[in-house]
């Protein structure tokens, strides 16, 4: 989605889990793991390493030393609730899963959520973005998030936080990111 944005070409390849056995094999990624971006002669792993990578490539990680750390900040809360939420997936028993989706509803949803609407709200009444007034990868990656919040906790917990329904609106009409959704390849998740 960065590319996306950023309006820069790039090769979007995906490894289908019949052809992760051997890829994986193959030493071609550094922890044994996806993704990878290759960039020219650099290799780099990790998901938020190369998001934070281009970021700084593409000038969407805030303008200062200030708003780039307020970036990551969100960006590290947005990625420990939607770790939260992963791990619901893992679980087998029915009975403990819906108990522990109803912890995270109770308890985790409205300790996020409350804090990042505040944080939205605090930068020009939260009709922007979460941080200055530029489109950082922040509020992408809270955009990508926020596709699989209904289908993960059950409802849109959105409805709740109308700024950040709003700012996942306006990314939505965004000229760039809407030719993505359109051209994106399909995936399960």
């Amino acid at each position: 989605m960065l590319f996306a944005v950023a309006g820069v070409e790039y090769e979007d390849i995906r490894i289908q889990p019949e052809q992760w056995p051997s890829e994986k094999a193959s030493g071609k990624y550094p922890f044994g793991s996806m993704p990878i971006l290759v960039y020219g002669d650099i290799k780099i792993a990790q998901s938020f390493a190369i998001t934070r990578y281009l970021a700084n490539e593409f000038g969407l990680n805030g303008k200062t030393n200030l708003e780039k750390a307020n970036v990551d900040m969100i960006a590290d809360a947005l990625k420990d609730i939607g770790e939260k939420i992963g791990k619901l997936f893992q679980e087998q028993d029915e009975t403990k899963k819906a108990e522990k989706l109803a912890e995270i509803k109770r308890t985790d949803v409205p300790t996020y959520f409350g804090a990042l609407e505040g944080i939205l709200k605090d930068n020009k009444g939260g009709d922007g973005y979460f941080v200055g007034d530029d489109l950082t990868w922040a509020d992408l990656l809270f955009f990508s998030q926020s596709e699989y919040y209904p289908m993960m906790l059950n409802e849109d917990v959105l409805i709740s936080y109308p700024k950040m329904k709003a700012l996942r609106d306006r990314i939505n009409e965004h000229p760039r990111i809407k030719e993505w959704l359109e051209k994106r390849p399909k995936t399960e998740y």
